[in-house]
């Protein structure tokens, strides 16, 4: 088999970069090393210490969500993130970071506004959007 025919997708839990076949991204790859979920359809917490190595280490795009507890509009767009979470499973790795927990993280990426959705490709940024999106915008923006 050759590399391109498969896609690497780091572990939320221990985020070990684990190769998976195209052909077999809809059957639910776990972690070879923890047994984590890798494709569970549901976003994955991530904080400073975390978010720089998954993203790295995950070649399907990683649509992420800058956000914190007391936000109104961020409260709001939850429940239409963990739906595009699940649409996009196979496609796009939904993560959710707290702005409150992650200040450095926030800094770095210049987060000015809550919430900020900001979509990586091979470990890049590609484009952001500030603001709440209903899960159907959320899918058309990441795609």
């Amino acid at each position: 088999m050759r590399v391109s025919e498969s896609v690497q997708i780091a572990c939320a839990g221990c985020l070990t970069g684990n190769r998976v076949p195209v052909q077999r991204m809809a059957e639910d790859p776990k972690c070879g090393k923890c047994g984590t979920a890798l494709l569970d359809g549901a976003p994955a917490e991530l904080g400073e210490a975390q978010f720089e190595t998954f993203v790295a280490r995950t070649e399907l795009p990683v649509l992420a969500d800058f956000w914190a507890p007391w936000c109104g509009p961020c409260r709001a767009m939850a429940p239409h993130f963990e739906r595009a979470a699940q649409e996009l499973k196979d496609s796009v790795r939904l993560v959710k970071v707290n702005t409150e927990e992650a200040p450095r993280l926030a800094a770095r990426y210049d987060i000015r506004s809550i919430p900020t959705l900001i979509l990586f490709r091979n470990g890049v940024e590609q484009k952001r959007v500030s603001g709440a999106l209903d899960a159907g915008a959320l899918a058309r923006w990441a795609a």
